[in-house]
Order: C-alpha cells, then sequence, then structure tokens
C-alpha cells in the first residue's frame, strides 16, 4: 500500500483520516494543500477514479468567490483547482491508481 492523504491541518475530516491509518500502523504520506497544490498529473490520477466534480467543496468561500457553479467545462474547473488547492473537497486520499475524498473508512479497509 502507497497511501497519500491530501488535506489541510485544520481539517477534521483529515485529522479523523490520519488517525484511521495510525491506529492501524498503515505508513502514509501527508500533504498539506496549504503548502503544496496537487499538480496536475496527480490530478490526473485521482480523477480516474473520482469525478472532478466530487472533488470540489462546494460549501467552501473560495467556491462562490470562483464562480465555478456557473463553469460547465472541466478542462476549465480543472485549471481552476490546480490554482487554488482550498476549492479541494478534503482529504481525498490515494492509494495507487484508487482514491477517495472524505472519510471514507469502510473503502479504506478494502485496501488493507
Amino acid at each position: 500500500m502507497n497511501i497519500q492523504i491530501f488535506g489541510t491541518k485544520k481539517c477534521f475530516d483529515t485529522k479523523k483520516a490520519e488517525r484511521y491509518f495510525k491506529e492501524r500502523k498503515i505508513k502514509y504520506q501527508f500533504i498539506d494543500l496549504t503548502e503544496k497544490a496537487i499538480s496536475k498529473g496527480e490530478l490526473q490520477s485521482i480523477r480516474k477514479s473520482l469525478t472532478l466534480n466530487a472533488l470540489i467543496n462546494i460549501k467552501s468561500k473560495e467556491y462562490e468567490k470562483s464562480n465555478l457553479k456557473n463553469i460547465r467545462g472541466d478542462e476549465v474547473k480543472e485549471e481552476i483547482l490546480l490554482k487554488n488547492p482550498k476549492l479541494f473537497a478534503t482529504p481525498v486520499v490515494r492509494n495507487g491508481k484508487e482514491a477517495t475524498v472524505g472519510y471514507e473508512p469502510e473503502v479504506w479497509k478494502q485496501w488493507e
């Protein structure tokens, strides 16, 4: 298993995801989206498991500012997401080619 957790240190669900893997002594890499953005290649890999809309946090303040709800094209949405990591719903947990968004312990159990 090669677990990566993309999130922020302040996000409650990200902390729960980290705790889930720590309790099971599963090594993971934490990527703080406030310090390092998801690369285009990483985003494309994650999108093989998740839709672009699933990755967007529609409750964030940045969502309203970015006018994303009025944008239809995925390519434009992807560009905006890459430029503004605060728009991501978190945590994004990736295991190789599989990925989840949010706290999904039932899915993670299947990865063990």
